[in-house]
């Protein structure tokens, strides 16, 4: 069994609310992560990062999620991602349909116009 599945979100600065995941993410884990989403897009945040740094393993359900938050609000996932989240992204195509940052501090000062399409 890997690590657990956490989920932190961070004061909002300027408007960008940062969701900090680390861990595991599948189908009964990626509960809080679709939380955090949509409450961020609930209070009208101009753009929100998730910073993926921490994930070991996702899988389509936390795409799933990604995509849907993806869809309805300005979304940046910030790395450095995990050989396995690469993977998932590149396997799915999806890889270029996300911006991508290198990290949380690139991530926040991304444009809020890079979505949602």
């Amino acid at each position: 069994m890997g690590a657990a599945a956490r989920v932190e979100v961070l004061p909002d600065m300027d408007g960008t609310r940062v969701i900090v995941c680390s861990g595991e993410f599948d189908m009964e884990t990626e509960g809080a992560l679709r939380q955090a989403l949509d409450t961020a897009h609930h209070d009208g945040t101009t753009l929100t990062v998730v910073d993926l740094a921490g994930v070991s393993f996702a899988d389509s359900s936390m795409l799933n999620t990604l995509i849907g938050a993806h869809n309805r609000q300005p979304l940046v996932l910030a790395g450095p991602l995990a050989q396995q989240v690469i993977r998932l992204l590149e396997v799915t195509g999806t890889d270029s349909f996300f911006h991508l940052a290198a990290d949380a501090n690139s991530a926040r000062a991304t444009s809020p116009a890079v979505a949602p399409r």
